[in-house]
């Protein structure tokens, strides 16, 4: 049971820089969306963008 402790810790610092640029990617996007307004290939890539942060929430057991 231990080394199933130790491979999800090395899984979670293994996705965390992966969260991070995620969520800044997702903070600039929105950021970008505030300053130009609604536009469609922008709410695509937020989309997109969020549901990458959902797929490593649920892999990581919403370690993030």
């Amino acid at each position: 049971m231990p080394s199933e402790n130790r491979s999800n810790s090395k899984d979670d610092t293994d996705h965390a820089p992966a969260v991070e640029h995620l969520s800044g990617a997702h903070e600039l996007l929105n950021a970008l969306r505030k300053r130009i307004g609604e536009h469609p290939e922008l709410a695509a890539a937020i989309t997109k963008i969020e549901s990458a942060l959902s797929t490593l929430t649920v892999k990581t057991g919403g370690m993030l």
